[in-house]
Parts: C-alpha cells; sequence; structure tokens
C-alpha cells in the first residue's frame, strides 16, 4: 500500500476539522495537541493552549486507560491533533482512536493553515511534555 493510499484509510476513519471549528472547539474545551518536532515549534510559533507532545509518546499521553495519560483525559475527550501541514496528524488522530479516544481528530492543513487563517500563535520553544 502506497503513503498515499494509507493516509487516505486514515483519514477516512476520523473526520477532521478546519482551523476556525478547532478554534471553536477548544472554546468548548477541546484538547489540543501539537505532534510537531521542537524546532518547528521555535521556529514558527505555537498555538496558544496547546499541548506539546512528541508523537513517538502520543498514545502514552493519551491512552483513556493508560496509567501514563495525562489528566483529564477520557475516551470522550475531543482531542485535536495537529502537525505542520496536516499529514502526519492525520495518521497520529487515526491512533489514537484505536486506542479508545473516540473524538480524536486533527487539524486540516495543520498550524500552517492555522497562522495562515489568522488566529492566535505565539512565540515557539515549549518543551514536550515526555
Amino acid at each position: 500500500m502506497s503513503v498515499e493510499a494509507y493516509l487516505a484509510q486514515a483519514r477516512g476513519e476520523i473526520e477532521r476539522v478546519d482551523p476556525f471549528k478547532a478554534h471553536a472547539l477548544v472554546r468548548e474545551g477541546a484538547l489540543l495537541v501539537d505532534i510537531r518536532p521542537y524546532y518547528n515549534r521555535l521556529a514558527e510559533g505555537e498555538i496558544p493552549g496547546a499541548i506539546p507532545i512528541e508523537r513517538i509518546v502520543l498514545e502514552w499521553r493519551l491512552d483513556p486507560a493508560g496509567t501514563h495519560r495525562l489528566p483529564d483525559i477520557t475516551a470522550d475527550r475531543v482531542v485535536i491533533v495537529f502537525c505542520n501541514e496536516g499529514y502526519a496528524s492525520s495518521l497520529a488522530a487515526r491512533d489514537l482512536r484505536r486506542i479508545g479516544l473516540r473524538r480524536a481528530t486533527d487539524l486540516i492543513g495543520g498550524f500552517r493553515a492555522w497562522e495562515a487563517e489568522g488566529l492566535p500563535v505565539v512565540d515557539g520553544g515549549s518543551p514536550a511534555v515526555t
């Protein structure tokens, strides 16, 4: 299977959100998760309130039944994952759904789409949750 087909399959399992819908969901209590590497956050900035979690520990920190999860993570929590442009985040959101986060999704266009829409961005460099 090609990576394009793999991505399309993953996106078929999630309901993606655009930047404005994501912004509204965050105001309603959704958790926004930044899976971009540190150097991207430092160079491009961050979305205020987003929690940086490196992709390699994502499932452990967000598993609703896991002992290493972050506080307030439940199977029904809306979790919006984003990366630079919305590719890796689609795969990550699909994986989060498979471990029990029924409302996990990703941000269409990623951080760059959020910023292009003029939504809030701050200087980056926050350490990731490990």
